[in-house]
């Protein structure tokens, strides 16, 4: 049982702060930042939705919005928000479902294979969470630094060049923080399925067992010789 709590309480501190990673991520601005920044009096940041400067000597910032989604965007750029946006919602769903699945909380108290597999349903989400957090966010680093290569080797300067920046680190960590609960849930939660489903069969059985002996004692008190109505009457006196 211990084991068992320690394994939903460290599931639970990776799913809560990959969530978080993979969320804030999404909606903020340093996906690509600016690779010559010793150069410039300004720090400038892209993300998925807007554009923002930042003057390094008095720190003011100033963003700009996107055209509307709607308008053409660049394949990265629109694939990269499906996907994190979809890492969103999965990774958001499965921390609900492990808090609702651990012992801890006054969620279902006599079912505990039901908790259990709400626990195993939370891993699975968590597991297909990682899956686009992380193939959108590499992508989007991965092309960003193919790019800036390519302007490298033939020796083509347009002004700023770009780096992936904390944005993108922040949703690759948040993506591998739901592989890794998503497969303490799934995979280490699975070896107590068979304990809690043994003791809820002799528990069901033991139940079973008292009702029976008690249908058989309050028989043995009933004479055959009594109609049904004679025994319905005892049977009320005594309760």
């Amino acid at each position: 049982a211990g084991m068992k709590f320690l394994l939903q309480y460290v599931g639970c501190f990776f799913a809560f702060f990959s969530a978080g990673f993979l969320i804030i991520s999404t909606w903020t601005d340093c996906w690509m930042v600016n690779a010559d920044d010793s150069l410039e009096v300004s720090t400038k940041c892209r993300g998925l939705w807007w554009e923002c400067v930042t003057n390094v000597f008095d720190g003011i910032q100033t963003c700009d919005e996107y055209d509307s989604i709607y308008a053409e965007h660049s394949v990265k750029l629109v694939l990269t928000r499906a996907m994190m946006i979809t890492a969103d919602i999965l990774s958001g769903l499965g921390f609900l479902f492990l808090v609702l699945g651990l012992d801890c909380v006054k969620f279902l108290p006599d079912e505990p294979l039901i908790k259990l597999r709400i626990c195993l349903v939370s891993g699975v989400l968590l597991l297909l969470a990682g899956l686009p957090g992380i193939t959108g966010s590499v992508w989007y680093a991965v092309d960003v630094y193919v790019e800036r290569s390519s302007l490298l080797f033939h020796n083509v300067f347009l002004g700023i060049q770009y780096k992936f920046g904390w944005s993108c680190w922040l949703g690759m960590a948040g993506s591998l923080g739901c592989f890794l609960s998503g497969s303490l849930l799934t995979c280490c939660m699975y070896l107590f399925r068979e304990t809690s489903s043994g003791r809820f069969h002799s528990a069901y059985s033991l139940r079973k067992g008292y009702s029976s002996a008690a249908t058989v004692v309050t028989n043995v008190h009933l004479p055959p010789s009594q109609t049904a109505t004679s025994k319905m009457y005892a049977v009320d006196t005594r309760v």
